[in-house]
């Protein structure tokens, strides 16, 4: 059977590109070889007996364009959260608390001694904020030139920050504490495996999707867990007229439209005008029988815990509540982050693992059954920074196991409890907490080497001929990519399944008969 699209891969992008060009008129296949739909962006029942429905792999909202969100009406809520970060340090803790400024100033001055920092943050961040404004619209527009995209932000000195010096320079520079900076740092690293001072600047590009979500760089919780994002897209594409297709394995696609997939103990072929991949580039080539390109690296432990009640800080002063409410850093202070960099690199689990928590279910308590939220209970979503899949690739068990204790000890380090007191049984009596590797998601999600962005983050514009006029474009007219590792793909965004619907539709979002 013919399609004008057929679509690999049912993750979020896939979705937003099959309502897209469905709205448009387009017949539409999309297939996922798992049971559901969702792809990273799901909600699942972890633990037996337990009636929360954790965000299992991706957990935050921030670059999903509110104007697809609208062009599609998607019934989703994100709500923000307005603790930005807490960092423990020592007895006391840096509080980022977005609605009281003078609160933050004198969390900065109680944890670096002065007012420097905290001026410092407020000129970094106003920076940051007009990149982002000038930015982040782009991302849903052909693709810009790099002089293009300079040009548009009009600012060389944010330019050469973001766009030029490695980051672990500038924090340096900008900041005194070593606690400061690292809170910085972080957001440089998440699913990406590089030092401060990286000169590919893999980390700068890291940092810059990170800071320019829908021009304000927030991270939102999705109200119902992300699988109320990709439940909502699904319903989209499928009101639109686009076929969705669990349990189809797809075996191959060629340059000329022809995919063969597996759906039981059947094989099927159809064809499609345009085949779009939302899958990773080397599992492209692969489909195509091409020779792959070296295989991405994940470098992340995601670790998802249900407790009775949060932990008791060793800084009485704040609440737990506003603590976690946040982003809770543990153990991230820059030269923390280096060191686990070097232990990393050089094969070894770092010794005192650095991580981020954050607690979906204190913003957003309708993820937990009645009885759950009656008695207390709470979520706490953790990802371990610098945990390559080559730690993992003698024995995925042993090191899981390994890497778990060695950061459990490091959160209860922070603690003014073990973290083990707090979490709630299953209905099995055993602790709810579980890991997942890169070697994990890889096995589960079909992400190479558990790369959360299927590649290397690419900066939000295209000098090589190459990149095309969407970023979305490959070796073979026919075959677009979809997913995150498409350029200006990464994160819960659409972005890269809007751009793909819009090379294949050859104009803008928006307008005409996508609308």
């Amino acid at each position: 059977m013919d399609y004008d699209a057929v679509i690999v891969g049912g993750g979020h992008n896939g979705l937003v590109a099959a309502a897209c060009l469905a709205r448009a008129g387009q017949s539409v296949l999309v297939l996922e070889r798992r049971a559901e739909i969702g792809g990273a962006a799901v909600s699942f029942r972890a633990f037996p007996g337990v009636d929360v429905r954790l965000s299992r792999y991706s957990y935050l909202v921030s670059l999903l364009p509110r104007r697809i969100a609208a062009e599609l009406g998607l019934d989703v809520q994100l709500r923000r959260r307005r603790m930005s970060s807490y960092t423990p340090a020592g007895d006391t803790g840096l509080l980022v608390d977005t609605g009281d400024d003078e609160r933050t100033g004198a969390s900065f001055r109680a944890v670096t001694g002065s007012t420097k920092d905290y001026a410092a943050w407020q000129r970094f961040y106003a920076s940051a904020a007009r990149v982002a404004e000038a930015t982040f619209d782009s991302l849903t527009e052909p693709l810009p030139t790099r002089a293009e995209l300079r040009r548009r932000i009009g600012d060389d000195e944010a330019w050469t920050t973001f766009f030029e010096r490695p980051a672990g320079e500038t924090l340096r520079e900008l900041f005194e504490d070593d606690v400061v900076r690292g809170v910085v740092l972080t957001d440089a690293l998440i699913g990406t495996f590089a030092a401060a001072d990286d000169d590919q600047l893999r980390q700068n590009r890291c940092l810059l999707y990170h800071l320019i979500g829908n021009g304000t760089g927030d991270w939102d919780v999705p109200v119902g867990g992300m699988g109320a994002v990709t439940d909502a897209l699904a319903d989209a594409a499928r009101r639109a007229g686009a076929t969705l297709v669990t349990g189809a394995e797809v075996l191959s696609v060629t340059p000329d439209g022809e995919v063969r997939y597996r759906s039981g103990d059947a094989e099927h072929v159809v064809v499609g005008g345009h085949v779009l991949a939302n899958v990773a580039p080397r599992t492209l080539a692969r489909l195509l029988g091409e020779e792959p390109a070296e295989s991405p690296e994940g470098a992340q432990l995601k670790v998802n815990m249900v407790l009775r009640r949060l932990p008791r800080l060793r800084d009485t002063a704040v609440d737990p509540r506003d603590a976690f409410g946040g982003t809770f850093h543990v153990n991230e202070s820059f030269a923390q982050l280096e060191t686990a960099y070097r232990e990393a690199a050089a094969g070894r689990i770092p010794t005192v693992p650095p991580c981020e928590i954050y607690c979906h279910s204190l913003t957003d308590p309708s993820i937990l059954g009645p009885a759950e939220r009656a008695a207390g209970v709470q979520t706490l979503t953790l990802f371990g920074l610098h945990m390559p899949a080559r730690l993992f690739e003698a024995d995925n068990d042993r090191a899981r196991a390994e890497a778990l204790r060695a950061t459990v000890a490091s959160l209860d380090s922070v603690l003014a409890e073990p973290i083990e007191d707090c979490l709630l049984l299953d209905g099995d009596g055993k602790p709810c907490i579980e890991a997942k590797t890169p070697l994990d998601l890889e096995a589960e999600l079909g992400l190479p080497r558990g790369h959360i962005f299927h590649r290397d983050l690419s900066w939000p514009y295209g000098d090589d001929e190459t990149a095309g006029t969407w970023g979305v474009e490959t070796g073979h007219e026919r075959v677009l990519l979809c997913g995150a590792g498409a350029v200006r793909g990464g994160g819960v965004s659409g972005i890269p399944g809007h751009n793909a619907a819009m090379a294949v539709l050859g104009r803008r979002f928006g307008g005409g008969q996508a609308g």
